[in-house]
């Protein structure tokens, strides 16, 4: 969600402010603005719209050059969509940009409203922005320090104050931060992606320090005021990996980076004749010890993973193994101990309701292990052990390779935990490792399917209802497909298991419905055979996806995809392929913004 960009130095912020925005444009978002300081003040210009309203309107705008500034890209929460409601929001002597959303905001305006303040917009930031005003006697510091023990929710604030040019000051709880100093001066973003032109280094703000940054320096103190210096990382990607080079959008260019993320992700961690080693993860064997059930939690597509990570868990380890919606799992009361792990799945280590999962699970002893794509991200921060998955920077909001490079730790920690407690032998594992290395091949030549499948989507371009079905692995797969479709098609999509048709869904499949039909497992393919013919049979336009080789009669389908062979238990890899291709190219057919669907943020940092 929401973007924030921060830049105090030697360089024309503005461009650095709109360079940055541009940069998070992928995050979803319904307005955008800047502050600069120059030497009538702050300026400050916003607009409702894309970046490119924004930049026209900076053109116009009769502000001078200025080296500091802070710009923001929002998703509505609390207020409209509207220039007023949009960030940078000044109260005084403060202007701030916030991502987050203030708990308290209603009791802090009443109590403000006292003091003769009130707002203009209805946003809980300009709230925010009073809160830090009405604190203020020329001590910055200090009042952030106060304000943050009035404050409850997420927050990211970056703020400006008029009578401190040059200087910006952070803060966040929960929401995320990166900052980096380099050569032209002190940067800081909700995503590295914005800093990547000007540095490879930086460093995640931690929660409840606060950042003084300046020309010259980054200076992070905790709130009793010690000096600390923060842990440097580095990425191992360049800005050429967060463009599209050459594609005509980010979704494209990223499914068709999956056989090198899963490469990425995999073969470092295929050690001692084909054997699964988690040794550089600092992962130890005696995670296991003691474990008698498994708890996957996550939300959205990373949900989706972890029923594919369910069914190999339970199949290779013999532990009872259950997925929980994160958002629902911290409401729940589960019953959490030490014998218990929690898996938790994301691919910004951000999503709120995902580290809220972890923070319970460690209230209640339990073992957790987190699967995400950040490092350094507040998820990984705080779970006992982290498995990277290298996909590197996923700009389009529909996730694709963060998608299967997840499942590919979900199968090499499958395999891991299987040998490690005997529920296989070495030579077993070592096939199961032969198989996912196979992967990668089948992926890069169903990639070659691309044309078929887009001629077969401009039938399903003008559906506004469409069914996708499957059983076990593959029904794991249609929940992925359906919210695939749905997210960027705009298409009223739903996933059922094939053999529950008869329980009531079937009274929905009319003429010409499509049905997406996956069959890729031998042992129930005759079943889904079955559900197939009683969705033809009521006038139903059936796209079947098979694997490679299975027989397939023809008069039970309109369109018959088949997959590159692989063994059934890696199926989902090349599926899972195909429908992305399924989802793009419909989108596409429907005329749509395929990377920004509307509604809909990348990274989901509020509950």
């Amino acid at each position: 969600m929401c973007g924030i960009i921060g830049f105090t130095g030697n360089l024309e912020a503005k461009k650095v402010l709109l360079g940055g925005l541009q940069a998070l444009e992928y995050r979803g978002y319904d307005s955008a603005g800047i502050a600069y300081v120059d030497k009538f003040g702050i300026q400050t210009v916003k607009t409702t719209g894309k970046v490119s309203n924004l930049l026209e309107k900076v053109e116009q705008s009769n502000g001078l050059d200025s080296n500091c500034g802070i710009g923001h890209t929002r998703w509505a929460t609390h207020g409209g969509v509207s220039d007023t409601n949009s960030h940078p929001h000044s109260c005084g002597n403060v202007t701030i940009i916030h991502n987050g959303i203030i708990e308290n905001y209603h009791e802090l305006e009443t109590e403000l409203a006292a003091t003769g303040r009130h707002p203009i917009s209805q946003t809980d930031t300009e709230i925010a922005a009073m809160l830090f005003d009405s604190l203020y006697q020329g001590d910055a510091v200090d009042t952030i320090k106060k304000a943050v023990t009035k404050l409850e929710g997420a927050y990211a604030f970056c703020i400006l104050f008029s009578d401190q040019p040059g200087v910006i000051y952070c803060i966040r709880n929960g929401s995320p931060l990166v900052a980096t100093h380099a050569t032209d001066g002190s940067f800081i973003a909700s995503d590295m992606v914005a800093l990547i032109d000007y540095s490879k280094e930086y460093f995640v703000v931690p929660e409840k320090h606060i950042v003084t940054m300046t020309a010259d320096e980054i200076v992070v103190t905790t709130l009793t005021g010690e000096v600390i210096a923060p842990k440097m990382l580095y990425v191992n990607w360049d800005m050429t990996a967060a463009k599209k080079g050459g594609y005509p959008h980010f979704m494209l260019k990223e499914i068709f980076e999956q056989p090198d993320s899963l490469r990425n992700t995999i073969m470092p961690r295929i050690k001692k004749g084909h054997l699964p080693d988690f040794s550089t993860d600092n992962i130890p064997d005696s995670l296991y010890d003691g474990i008698n059930r498994i708890i996957i939690t996550a939300c959205g597509t990373a949900m989706h993973a972890g029923l594919v990570g369910r069914v190999l868990l339970e199949k290779l380890v013999r532990i009872p193994v259950t997925v929980e919606i994160a958002s629902e799992f911290r409401y729940g009361d589960p019953v959490l101990d030490s014998s218990t792990l929690v898996i938790t799945l994301s691919q910004s280590g951000e999503t709120a309701d995902t580290l809220a999962a972890i923070r319970l699970a460690k209230e209640k002893n339990a073992k957790t292990l987190s699967i995400v794509n950040v490092k350094g991200s507040s998820i990984a921060r705080e779970s006992d052990y982290v498995l990277y998955t290298h996909a590197g920077p996923e700009i389009a909001v529909a996730s694709t390779k963060a998608y299967t490079a997840q499942l590919s730790c979900l199968y090499l920690l499958s395999f891991h935990y299987a040998l490690v407690k005997g529920m296989i032998t070495e030579e077993e594992c070592a096939n199961y490792i032969g198989h996912l290395q196979a992967v990668i091949p089948a992926i890069e030549k169903t990639l070659t399917l691309d044309k078929t499948i887009d001629e077969i989507c401009q039938s399903l371009a003008k559906t506004e209802d469409l069914f996708f079905i499957g059983r076990g692995l593959d029904y794991a797969l249609s929940c992925e497909g359906s919210i695939k479709l749905k997210e960027i098609s705009y298409i009223h999509s739903e996933a059922y298991a094939a053999g529950e048709l008869k329980h009531g869904t079937l009274s929905l499949v009319t003429e010409g419905i499509p049905v997406i039909s996956l069959a890729t497992q031998s042992n129930v393919y005759s079943k889904m055979i079955s559900n197939i013919r009683e969705v033809r049979a009521r006038g139903a336009m059936v796209i079947l996806i098979t694997n490679g080789h299975l027989d397939v009669e023809e008069t039970i389908y309109d369109h018959h995809i088949a997959l590159t062979e692989l063994d059934d238990l890696f199926a989902p890899f090349t599926a899972a392929i195909v429908l992305q291709l399924i989802a793009y190219y419909t989108s596409v057919h429907r005329g749509l913004n395929v990377d920004q669907p509307r509604n809909l943020a990348k990274s989901v940092t509020v509950e």
